[in-house]
């Protein structure tokens, strides 16, 4: 029989009030806040605790918190990642994150879905995986929503909400978030 937790990570509906994704999401809170009362003197005990809530990625990234996530065990950092303040990653599905990306304050990871039937939506949740290449660079306040694949060194631009894929080495903004240009790339 296939557990709510799988189903999630498949991206099939699933009952969000399970037993077992509860307790996961409780953790990755606790793991949060403890992670949020941090003082900046205290990187050892930031290390730590990252590497206890991320799937992987916890040992190299550099976080500025505060710092938000549904289940933390759902998001795999390449080398290196940097999270500048008030950052949300909602990993209800896997989210990919490319070695040296950066992100800028208050940006938005959502890989959660809801079904529009108003009935079903009282009791059941999906999501779509998200995955970012290596040298990305996100604006502050920017949303990726789920599903979004973003190329290698790409750059998305402030405020932006990615609504479809990006290709890699562009510049792409807006609502919803356009290719603008392609990037002069030096190897």
């Amino acid at each position: 029989m296939t557990t709510e937790l799988e189903k999630m990570l498949a991206g099939e509906l699933y009952d969000p009030l399970d037993p077992e994704l509860t307790a996961m999401r409780e953790r990755a809170r606790d793991l949060c806040q403890a992670l949020n009362a941090t003082r900046e003197a205290q990187g050892h005990i930031r290390r730590r605790l990252l590497e206890q809530l991320l799937g992987a990625g916890g040992d190299t990234v550099r976080m500025q918190p505060p710092f938000h996530c549904d289940y933390g065990s759902n998001i795999e950092l390449g080398e290196s990642v940097f999270f500048n303040f008030n950052c949300v990653v909602l990993d209800v599905c896997r989210v990919r994150i490319g070695s040296h990306t950066l992100f800028g304050p208050a940006v938005q990871i959502y890989t959660a879905m809801h079904p529009l039937d108003a009935m079903q939506r009282r009791g059941e949740e999906y999501g779509r995986p998200v995955e970012l290449g290596d040298d990305v660079w996100v604006g502050g306040g920017a949303i990726v929503l789920p599903g979004v694949r973003i190329g290698s060194r790409s750059v998305i631009g402030a405020g932006s909400v990615v609504t479809r894929d990006v290709p890699e080495g562009v510049f792409a903004a807006g609502n919803p978030c356009r290719v603008i240009r392609r990037l002069e790339l030096r190897c």
